[in-house]
């Protein structure tokens, strides 16, 4: 904003010099405008043409006062102009150091490669929930977009192991890859599983050739958004108020109402406790929609004699300040 102001007082002073040495030539000498246009002009650019008219000694004592002036004019907008270049060129350096810190400091955090229509609905679902993040991107005008928004990325290219080393990948807890070309993504998850073997993988598939391949090369799961767009759109026809539903506990942002999962540590307060015996719905309002085990297997059907074990992802319904207390019963280990 200063510097915007710094600029605009340069034009403002080129517009009154100017006007100042046409007045000038028009009562000191009684000149035409035209005339004393021209005379301003090469008077204040110093180019040394010949007078329009010889001049009288009060014109020469005040174009030699304009050509003062219109030097020590260029100097002060030479001198603005460069103070601009280097204070941005600063900004810039110190502000890209400063992110450059801040991710070299997360921790289980999330890498998102690409920054397109997908990768910016991603950003903007994992800022509502609160979740770090890195967005890897080569486009100059998405980067813009992406800065427009404060988000932290890395420029690059993201099948590139440098870019995702500097995005911290050897520290995140996962990585999304959706990249518009599926070749990019198998590369993408091929570098990241060789990087970090624990990382969670998610990549997006266009061809069911290559949701194989992304498979093999370690992904955890494919996605295409096409086949999810369309099942969407088809269970908003055949059940809306399922839908409906499902859109306002999973989506929505201003209902307090959600559907999280949460991860049983070992020996935390939950581990090796029963659903009966937890009364989770009594004591926190939070019902358990389903578990899945630590194997993988994925129970629906719950009895309320089934003990909670270590490793076990419990999939729930409730409130926010219930599913937070569960998120600390089930983080939270004791000492026996």
């Amino acid at each position: 904003m200063y510097g915007k102001r710094r600029l605009l007082t340069v034009a403002a002073l080129l517009i009154g010099l100017w006007i100042f040495g046409i007045a000038g030539y028009v009562i000191i000498e009684g000149w035409d405008v035209l005339d004393a246009i021209y005379m301003t002009t090469i008077s204040l650019t110093t180019v040394g043409y010949n007078e329009v008219h010889p001049l009288s000694q009060a014109g020469r004592i005040f174009t030699a006062l304009l050509i003062v002036m219109g030097v020590g004019f260029f100097f002060y907008a030479f001198g603005v102009l460069a103070e601009a270049i280097i204070e941005g060129h600063l900004k810039g350096l110190l502000g890209k150091r400063k992110m450059e810190k801040t991710i070299s400091r997360l921790k289980q955090h999330f890498i998102i490669c690409g920054y397109g229509r997908i990768g910016t609905s991603i950003c903007r679902i994992f800022k509502e929930r609160k979740y770090p993040f890195v967005v890897i991107e080569n486009d100059p005008a998405a980067i813009q977009e992406i800065e427009k928004n404060d988000f932290l990325y890395v420029a690059g290219n993201a099948t590139h192991d440098e870019i995702l080393i500097q995005s911290g990948i050897e520290r995140a807890k996962g990585i999304v890859c959706v990249l518009s070309t599926d070749a990019y993504n198998v590369y993408i998850t091929l570098a990241a599983r060789s990087l970090n073997p624990g990382l969670l993988i998610l990549a997006r598939a266009d061809d069911a050739d290559a949701e194989k391949m992304m498979i093999q090369a370690g992904a955890d799961r494919v996605i295409s958004p096409y086949e999810i767009g369309a099942r969407r759109m088809a269970l908003a026809v055949l059940q809306p108020t399922v839908t409906e539903f499902l859109d306002l506990a999973v989506h929505s942002s201003t209902l307090d109402l959600a559907i999280e999962q949460v991860e049983i540590v070992f020996k935390s307060s939950l581990d090796g406790v029963s659903l009966l015996d937890a009364a989770l719905r009594q004591k926190l309002g939070v019902t358990v929609l389903a578990v899945q085990q630590s194997g993988g297997e994925m129970i629906l059907s719950l009895d309320p004699g089934y003990v909670i074990k270590s490793g076990d992802i419990l999939v729930a319904l409730g409130n926010r300040k219930g599913l937070d207390a569960l998120r600390e019963l089930c983080t939270d280990t004791f000492v026996q």
